[in-house]
Order: structure tokens, then C-alpha cells, then sequence
């Protein structure tokens, strides 16, 4: 979508737009260009003259399999790996004050990336040439409200004293 870029272009890139749902290793962005490329799928250029940078670009035959991909059904489930949601799972082996400042914490959080993501919204949303990509960013804002309003509702919990009669390990005799 970016034309020719370097592998450090594509890290960068990865940072301002996919990046806020899907992880990508650097190492990968370094390694996979050239796993590409040796597919036939990405042309590489080297600079002859400072960096050497190596610059790839897609080929008709990578430009085919990205539309194939795109076009094959997902049938695998939503994947959520999040910390804090497996810290609460154990909240029997916690205290009351350390899942209240866990709720604490990750509302915090939420309100930081819906700030930030508003913010997207507002510089980004009326310029067309990105438009169509900014329905990703509906889709984390939502999942960002739904994170605060559960973490403000185990809040409430750990308040009225929901879980302040934890289980407690047996101690050994």
C-alpha cells in the first residue's frame, strides 16, 4: 500500500497503523522480506551507494497471493492474550487490594488508548485516501470501551467486597 519500502519502513509503518492489533516481531519484518522475495513474491533493490539499504517491492505474483489471501474465508476465532483478563482468573490466590489496583490499572489503560485512538479518529477521519482503513479503528474503540466498562464493573465488585473472602492456599503442617 506504501509502495517500495525498507524492512525499516515497514516496522515503522507497522507502528502507525496494524501494529495496534497485530504484534509483529522486528526481527520478522527483517527475516520475511526475504523469504518473500525468494518466493517470488517481492523484487529487491539495493541501493548501490550509502546504506545499501535493501528496498523491496511486490511482483504481479505477490500482488495475486495478497488477493488471494484476502479473499479466503477466516474460519479461525477471535485470539485475545491478555495479562491482566489471566491475573484475574487467579484472583482466589490474590488480595482484595491487588485485583482493585489490577482494575485500577487497566482502566487506566483503556482511557490512554481510547484517548489515543479518539484522537486518530479526529486527525484522520476525514481524509479519504485512508478512510476505508479507519473502520479498524471503530472496531478497537469499541473493544476499548467494552475493556474499561468490565474493568470499571470488577471495580465495583472488589467495592462492594465481591472478593474479599478469598480462597487461601492450604498451608503445609
Amino acid at each position: 500500500m506504501r509502495g517500495p519500502s525498507t524492512p525499516y519502513d515497514l516496522k515503522r509503518a507497522i507502528g502507525r497503523s496494524v501494529g495496534y492489533f497485530w504484534n509483529f516481531p522486528h526481527a520478522q519484518l527483517y527475516a520475511e522480506p526475504k523469504r518473500l522475495q525468494g518466493a517470488g513474491l517481492l523484487d529487491v533493490h539495493e541501493e548501490d551507494t550509502g546504506r545499501r539499504r535493501k528496498i523491496y517491492t511486490i511482483t504481479e505474483a505477490g500482488d495475486a497471493a495478497l488477493r488471494a489471501w484476502l479473499a479466503e474465508p477466516v474460519k479461525e476465532h477471535f485470539e485475545l492474550r491478555d495479562i491482566a483478563e489471566i491475573k484475574l482468573f487467579f484472583n482466589e490466590l490474590a488480595e482484595p487490594d491487588d485485583v482493585a489496583r489490577l482494575a485500577r490499572d487497566q482502566i487506566e489503560q483503556h482511557e490512554r488508548r481510547i484517548a489515543e485512538y479518539e484522537e486518530m479518529q479526529r486527525r484522520y477521519g476525514g481524509i479519504e485516501e485512508v478512510s476505508s482503513r479507519m473502520v479498524t479503528l471503530e472496531l478497537g474503540l469499541g473493544m476499548e470501551y467494552a475493556a474499561r466498562e468490565f474493568w470499571r464493573g470488577v471495580q465495583e465488585r472488589v467495592e462492594r467486597g465481591e472478593f474479599s473472602s478469598m480462597k487461601r492456599r492450604p498451608t503445609a503442617p
